[in-house]
Parts: structure tokens; C-alpha cells; sequence
């Protein structure tokens, strides 16, 4: 197109909108030699473009127009110092032919244009220019994946409290409250960008396509599941956590109980699923016998225990997941171990505690049987039983 000041053919188009007219373009040009600029109406014209269409990322379909690869090329080249119009329509003319001869009148993607508009760059000489255009491409890419972990956060709050998504009802732990909702939001960050930073490429694109599912994205930068020492937390009581209260090993089952809340409650908060403890019947029964407790007193204590963990106190108004396992009776490998309380060697072993340990699980089964002050079961502690 010449410059309606100078004559010049080197101008560049620096905008474009469509007009009523469907097949009429208004662009508005730049002339590269005196600087000045115009307006042009330009009736879209597909010359020798076999394909009239062009498929955009997002699927849909459009008008296939010559003059963005011509534009694209300048640019690129621009951007290394070449200012030469003219080859940047020789070169998009290039491309038009490689595109007939590739899909012959079928409708090409995006992707695969800008493919040939590199090869077309390399094989005519212009190595600089392809590098620009590469670089450009990349650039944008980076721009579509950053934007699509964004979060509309309007949508995603409204969606919560007026429980549009099925999402909101997805834990049967969580309940529909304040802490929910932030949870919600900041699963709704996390899950994208687990997904786009984690995962991305094909497995991404069939999650958001429904070709599977990846559950629980919001937690997938922390671990699922854990199991902890009991016996570690007895010999050296609750601490090590930078700037938090420690606690000395307990010397006495009622200590020991909320040092068991308070350590799946804390190291809940790192997980995504369960917390467990195992051979809690054997490792507190030598509680039992030091205190010489009584049944009654030993109840009181799994009651503790038991209401303690049935308190939301994680994220999302739930409880904390716990799974305690229960020997039943005392590990051949224990049981000519010296017992521990206090954090110090007894002088007893594990195996003389069968008695206490007995009395233990039948306290917890009754408070687990009873249930809540209105008779419902308890969700957590999850128990499991050692019966081989």
C-alpha cells in the first residue's frame, strides 16, 4: 500500500477494525519513510489463499487474513532492524503457497500456520528474523498460559455462597461456613496453578477437557497421607517447630492425650489426608499402670481424646483426618521391651501390660459406641484393629 504523503510502498498497518461491512477491513497504516499516517477501507480480497478460514485456539472459526502473517513478518523482522516491507509481503505470499500445497482448501489451525511461517523464514535466509518470530511466539504462549491461571474472583466467591458449583458440597467433612469459603477461593489458585505448573501439556488439557479427573488439585503441592511415631512423641514429647510452645515428653495419660490432638492437628495442616498413630493401646498402657488409673479415669481420657479430635480445626471448618491403629494385643516384637512414661525406661516391659491395655480398648470402644452428647457417630478417629 502506498503512503498518500510520499508515494512510499513501505507502510505498515498499526490498526484494524471491522466496518458494517462484513468484507471491508478499516486499517489504519504508518508510512515506514515519513512516518505519517492514513487511513485505509480495504475489501478483503483472498487472492490466492485456497483456504478462506482459519481455526483459533479456542476452537472457533474465522476469516483467514493474509495481511497478520504479513504484519507478523515485519515485525519480527523490525525487531532485528530490517525495515523492508515489500519482502515481508514476498514472504507471506511464500507462506500462502506452502498452506495450499499443505491443505489444499482444508481449514489449517493457528498452530500450524505459524509453523510454516518459521519454516518459510529459514529456508528464504532470514535466520534472524525467524529467531524474533520464534521468540515472539513463545512470548505469547507464556502470556495464554499465565492467563489461564487466573481466577475470576467474583464468579468463584458468588459461586461458593450461592453453592452453584458442585464443588462447595465435594467434602462431606467441610462445612458451609467463612472458613470454607476461603478455602474454597484459595483452592480454586492452588488447583489452577497445580495444574498448569505440575502437570501442564496433555494431562492438563484433558482434565479441563473431562477426559479424567485429578482430585483433590488444590493439595497436590503437599503430600497425602502420613504415619507418625507414637513412641517418639512419648520419649520426647511435643516440640522442634521454630517460634511454637514445646512440650516435654508426658509423664501422664491426660497430658499425653491433647499432646496426640494437638500433634495430628498441627501436622494436618501439611497434609491432604490422614494422620495416623499406631499400637496407641500399647504404647499408653504402661500410662495406665504407672498412674495406676482406674476404668473410669481411663474413659475420661478417651473421651478427651475423642472429642478433642472431633473439633474443626483445619482449614475449611473440618476436622483434623486421623486413623489410630490398635494392636489388641502386645507385639511379639515389644514385648520384652522396657516400657516408656515421661520420656524414661520403666522398669517393666510392654508385655505386662496386656491388663491395662484391655482396659484401654474397652474404654474407647464404649465412648466410640456412645457417640456425641446426641448419640451420633463420631466421624474421626478413624480406628483400626492389628487382629494377626
Amino acid at each position: 500500500m502506498k503512503c498518500i504523503f510520499c508515494d512510499s510502498e513501505e507502510t505498515k498497518v498499526i490498526d484494524k477494525r471491522p466496518t458494517e461491512d462484513s468484507g471491508v477491513n478499516r486499517r489504519r497504516r504508518e508510512c515506514v519513510k515519513c512516518e505519517k499516517r492514513f487511513t485505509t477501507y480495504e475489501r478483503i480480497d483472498d487472492g490466492n489463499i485456497s483456504t478462506a478460514k482459519i481455526k483459533k485456539r479456542d476452537g472457533s472459526i474465522v476469516n483467514f487474513e493474509k495481511d497478520k502473517i504479513t504484519n507478523a513478518i515485519y515485525k519480527a523482522a523490525e525487531s532485528v532492524g530490517g525495515k523492508n516491507q515489500k519482502e515481508a509481503e514476498r514472504l507471506s505470499n511464500k507462506v500462502i503457497e506452502a498452506i495450499n500445497s499443505k491443505f489444499k482448501g482444508k481449514t489449517p489451525a493457528v498452530e500450524a500456520v505459524q509453523d510454516i511461517v518459521e519454516k518459510i523464514l529459514i529456508e528464504e535466509g532470514h535466520a534472524k528474523t525467524a529467531k524474533a518470530y520464534i521468540l515472539y511466539r513463545e512470548k505469547h504462549k507464556k502470556i495464554r498460559e499465565t492467563k489461564s491461571t487466573l481466577v475470576d474472583v467474583q464468579n468463584t466467591i458468588s459461586n461458593y455462597l450461592e453453592r452453584k458449583d458442585w464443588k462447595v458440597k465435594e467434602n462431606s467433612n467441610e462445612a458451609f461456613s467463612f472458613s470454607g469459603l476461603v478455602q474454597y477461593a484459595a483452592g480454586a489458585v492452588m488447583k489452577n496453578y497445580n495444574l498448569n505448573e505440575m502437570y501442564g501439556g496433555s494431562i492438563a488439557e484433558a482434565h479441563k477437557k473431562g477426559y479424567m479427573h485429578i482430585h483433590d488439585l488444590s493439595q497436590g503441592v503437599i503430600g497425602y497421607c502420613a504415619g507418625w511415631s507414637l513412641k517418639n512423641l512419648i520419649t520426647m514429647g511435643f516440640g522442634g517447630v521454630p517460634n511454637k510452645v514445646d512440650c516435654k515428653a508426658a509423664k501422664h495419660m491426660n497430658t499425653l492425650v491433647h499432646q496426640m490432638v494437638n500433634y495430628i492437628g498441627c501436622l494436618q495442616m501439611e497434609f491432604a489426608g490422614a494422620q495416623a498413630f499406631s499400637s496407641v493401646d500399647t504404647l499408653l498402657a504402661p500410662f495406665i499402670k504407672t498412674d495406676n488409673m482406674k476404668f473410669k479415669q481411663v474413659k475420661q481420657c478417651m473421651q478427651q481424646l475423642v472429642f478433642s479430635l472431633n473439633i474443626p480445626s483445619r482449614w475449611g471448618c473440618q476436622y483434623p483426618f486421623s486413623n489410630l491403629t490398635f494392636d489388641w494385643k502386645v507385639p511379639e516384637d515389644m514385648k520384652e521391651e522396657k516400657a516408656i512414661v515421661g520420656g524414661k525406661e520403666q522398669d517393666f516391659t510392654y508385655g505386662e501390660c496386656q491388663k491395662e491395655m484391655d482396659m484401654l480398648n474397652r474404654a474407647f470402644i464404649e465412648v466410640m459406641l456412645e457417640g456425641d452428647a446426641k448419640g451420633a457417630v463420631f466421624t474421626f478417629p478413624i480406628p483400626t484393629y492389628n487382629l494377626t
